[in-house]
């Protein structure tokens, strides 16, 4: 089976008729049938697969000689953000299969395992936290912790786990043998298409977080209500994401309220609670740290003038990473490839952080759009990718 004819078989799992995006939460069924189809066409090849009790997977190809050298990991995710792209996460499984076939039509036998890993909850689209499964893995979270998580609709984490026939007491994964981690992804900008070059090098990624921004107020009639006697707030949320807006860009960072909750959510009632999520991104720890601290001030100074309350919680946050230096070097060198930096999260940033070598491939996105069904990228591109990641794999498992 191709590239083409895999790529295919996902184009209409947990596709939206109505705007073409994907809903591919974890531990739905949309996000079964995919892991399910993973496993297919993993043991298809002889792969052999692992599974774990919260759904993260890997399918091994092993060499023909028992070999203790270290593994090499790639892979990446197949959930996605709500209303999302085909390509982000997506992407890197389907191409480390491709990849596989490529190197065994080559005639390459590695001289070290090469895992293609999936990681549930790589998106944080359902629960809130990002890269879930890989933190998991890796430990820099507990899942005493992750299991009281609720999701929009106040399921536990834990419940919609069990929900999917998965048990997290029976164990997770084990990277102790992975010696380095390669994921390739849909660049989430423009930087490759402003180099005309296909694929690229990941040198780092921002550090990033995502809070709750907190407003009380009081509810009241929207007619009767006189408006210096109002405690709205609305007024204050509105105020605080356009001072996030214009302290981004002051600091040329980047934040964004991309989530809001209102009660009771009236048209004909001045709110008693607003509850917005900001997403915040910075070149570093600090700028981040300096960022965040600017729009909770001019909130809260908000809403001292507007008579509400503001509280600020950082729910997740992911310090800055930045990739293993010579791999970088190392992998670049391979296709004479540009070395860029992301914006966005990733599972290889976690696995980096714990101390794994880990490097990431990107492939041009024509328009630069992702977290969206505009998400795109071009078939040869895709291919480029392919044999791009077939060659590092190549190098790496020798």
């Amino acid at each position: 089976m191709t590239f083409e004819a895999m790529w295919r078989d996902l184009h209409s799992v947990g596709r939206s008729a109505t705007s073409g995006g994907y809903f591919r939460q974890p531990w739905t069924s949309a996000e079964s049938e995919l892991r399910a189809w993973f496993a297919e066409v993993t043991v298809a090849r002889g792969l052999e697969l692992e599974t774990d009790g919260m759904g993260n997977q890997v399918a091994w190809w092993r060499p023909v000689a028992p070999s203790d050298l270290p593994a090499v990991l790639t892979g990446s995710h197949l959930d996605s953000v709500l209303d999302g792209g085909a390509y982000d996460g997506p992407l890197g499984v389907v191409s480390a299969i491709a990849a596989i076939d490529v190197l065994r039509a080559r005639g390459f036998e590695p001289d070290r395992p090469i895992g293609v890993s999936v990681f549930t909850e790589e998106e944080g689209s359902r629960f809130g936290l990002a890269c879930l499964g890989s933190r998991l893995v890796t430990g820099s979270s507990t899942w005493e912790e992750a299991r009281e998580r609720r999701d929009r609709d106040g399921i536990f984490l834990g419940d919609a786990v069990a929900a999917s026939g998965l048990d997290p007491s029976t164990g997770l994964l084990s990277l102790d043998g992975v010696g380095c981690f390669v994921e390739l992804h849909v660049e989430q900008g423009r930087d490759l298409v402003d180099r005309d070059v296909a694929v690229g090098v990941a040198s780092e990624i921002w550090p990033h977080g995502r809070y709750r921004f907190d407003f009380e107020g009081e509810a009241n009639h929207a007619g009767t209500t006189r408006m210096e006697d109002r405690r709205d707030p609305m007024l204050t949320y509105a105020m605080t994401a356009l001072a996030a807006n214009k302290q981004a860009r002051l600091a040329e960072q980047r934040a964004t309220f991309g989530r809001i909750e209102v009660a009771p959510n009236g048209t004909n009632a001045v709110p008693s609670r607003v509850t917005a999520w900001l997403d915040a991104r910075c070149e570093s720890d600090d700028a981040l740290a300096e960022l965040v601290d600017a729009i909770s001030r001019q909130g809260s100074e908000r809403a001292s003038l507007d008579g509400t309350q503001l509280s600020v919680t950082a729910e997740s946050v992911s310090g800055s990473v930045a990739f293993d230096p010579d791999l970088a070097r190392s992998l670049a060198a391979i296709g004479d490839w540009p070395i860029i930096p992301t914006q966005a999260g990733h599972d290889a940033g976690i696995l980096s952080a714990a101390g794994i070598p880990t490097a990431m491939l990107f492939v041009r996105n024509p328009t630069g759009v992702s977290h969206s069904p505009d998400e795109f990228a071009e078939m040869a591109d895709c291919l480029a990718g392919v044999e791009a990641l077939a060659d590092t794999l190549a190098k790496l498992a020798s």
